[in-house]
């Protein structure tokens, strides 16, 4: 699929401005270049790979993993889940290619449902909104805990949950105000993200492996299951075990909503979903066995003062200053991976509302005069995500509560498109990245993947189920699908009629011009 560089007017007094093959197929999709596109293929890649975040997601469910199922569980469901979690990402890819715009998900489910397109959009624009919050604050509420571990360590900051609350709350107030700045700087931090994460994950495991006194047997790190959950049945743990690589392996999306941001999108997009997938399931198994060939004492890491059982490792394997040093490589990269989901969040609320589909959507969709990015948007998705993450005061299983929102939310919204694509066959029109005769198959993969594990984590987590124990996921799905569902019946499905049209060829031109000379 290539466009031709054409040539717009300019202002009154200049030369005309060329339009670029990405300008021109964001015209044809019916958008203005509103945002600045200034992000190479890697940068793309990069919000991906950062969202995605092996050190923060393998390590801050660590502690759920070794409860849940074990070293067992999570070392070998790691690439189980990791294989399917790719076939969702290339049948994304592939839609993303046909379609690159901030919009995405909810985008591409209008353009390619047959029937009802309005309806479909509006579901997976809600879902991909629950999903997009959930995870920002899965991930910042994580590094809230790692900071306080450390914090306490250091200083004797106690691991409270109100003290956790507090930094999560200063985390994501500093991630807002780093967005606000403009894409260049999350972009330069989003580059500097990718080598921190490789050359971090090296770090962290060479130092477990060379400095412990002793490790782990290979059959305990491959074969020693543990059931701390109550619930008695090897099977089932196993499967609520697999949250971990599931949870972890999210956050890809982001390659798509960043497209109007990306030079050659069409390729860029794709590519960067695909290999943010495919680099963090290899470093992340490697990340996983290692820490766990390095656990000194089971029963004192998941009993560690610190509420953080990674750290308790690290602390074991290397004593005290060694472990704060693999502390601080953790943090740093989790605190890359949540300026990045901040990000991604807020591409997704500016073009659902660039549509009208949020409340408030005029609000949200102000575009900044001075950095052209939608300020507004950053600041909904940080305040959504610090909402998601209180109820920790009264729920100490809160945290696997949002990781599975995040997981449920996002991966429906990423099924829909594929679902949809599968439905349409050779009426599809691809991009110039496609999968050919694999489409199929994959799609249909995807499709059973997604729905299995939407099951699997709304259900109970630990047992007894009680007031303090149940897993919240299932409530918080229902109230955002209750309300996105009561008002679609009442109101939005009379005028909301999927991704609007900005305006014709010169109007579009006129925006532009207009926002150049902001």
């Amino acid at each position: 699929m290539a466009f031709d560089k054409v040539e717009r007017t300019g202002p009154a007094g200049t030369r005309p401005a060329e339009v670029s093959d990405d300008e021109a197929r964001l015209h044809e999709l019916g958008y203005a270049q509103e945002l600045e596109r200034s992000m190479s293929a890697f940068s793309n890649f990069a919000v991906s790979f950062t969202i995605i975040c092996i050190l923060s997601g393998c390590m801050t469910l660590y502690g759920f993993g070794m409860n849940t199922g074990g070293p067992a569980v999570m070392v070998w469901g790691w690439p189980v889940v990791g294989l399917f979690t790719l076939t969702v990402g290339l049948g994304m890819a592939e839609v993303c290619s046909s379609y690159p715009t901030a919009g995405g998900l909810y985008y591409w489910a209008a353009k390619l449902a047959k029937t009802n397109g309005p309806a479909w959009a509006w579901f997976t624009g809600w879902f991909n909104f629950l999903g997009q919050v959930a995870v920002t604050a899965g991930i910042d509420f994580g590094l809230a805990q790692f900071l306080n571990a450390f914090l306490d360590l250091q200083w004797g900051f106690a691991a409270t949950p109100g003290h956790t609350v507090l930094l999560f709350g200063i985390t994501l107030l500093i991630h807002a105000l780093l967005n606000v700045r403009g894409v260049k700087v999350v972009a330069l931090l989003n580059n500097i993200s990718v080598w921190w994460q490789v050359v971090g994950v090296t770090i962290v495991v060479l130092a477990l492996i060379v400095f412990p006194g002793k490790h782990q047997s290979a059959s305990f790190v491959f074969g020693h299951f543990v059931d701390n959950t109550g619930w008695g049945s090897g099977l089932y743990v196993s499967l609520l075990g697999l949250l971990l690589a599931q949870y972890t392996l999210t956050g890809f999306d982001a390659s798509a909503h960043m497209t109007e941001e990306t030079h050659d999108a069409a390729r860029s997009g794709p590519r960067g979903i695909v290999n943010s997938i495919l680099v963090s399931l290899v470093a992340g198994w490697i990340l996983l066995i290692g820490v766990t060939f390095a656990i000194q004492s089971y029963d004192g890491a998941l009993g560690s003062s610190t509420g953080v059982p990674p750290v308790q490792i690290f602390l074991d394997a290397l004593g005290a200053t060694g472990g704060k040093l693999l502390l601080l490589i953790v943090i740093g990269a989790q605190f890359f991976c949540g300026m990045s989901s901040v990000t991604a969040n807020s591409r997704m609320i500016y073009a659902f509302s660039r549509d009208g589909a949020l409340p408030g959507s005029r609000i949200w969709h102000k575009i900044s005069d001075h950095t052209r990015t939608p300020t507004n948007a950053v600041w909904l998705a940080s305040g959504g995500a610090f909402l998601l993450g209180l109820p920790y005061l009264i729920n100490p299983t809160a945290y696997a509560a949002v990781t599975s929102i995040a997981v449920i939310g996002l991966f429906i919204a990423y099924v829909i498109p594929i679902y949809l694509r599968l439905r349409q066959g050779d009426d599809f029109v691809a991009g110039p990245w496609q999968l050919g005769r694999w489409s199929k198959p994959v799609a249909v993969t995807a499709v059973g993947w997604v729905a299995f594990v939407t099951l699997l984590f709304m259900l109970p987590q630990v047992s007894p189920v009680t007031a303090t124990s149940f897993n919240y996921a299932p409530v918080a799905v229902v109230v955002v699908l209750g309300f996105a569902g009561a008002w679609w019946g009442l109101s939005a499905r009379k005028w909301f009629s999927g991704p609007k049209v900005q305006g014709s060829a010169d109007e579009l031109a006129a925006i532009e011009r207009d926002l150049m000379g902001a």
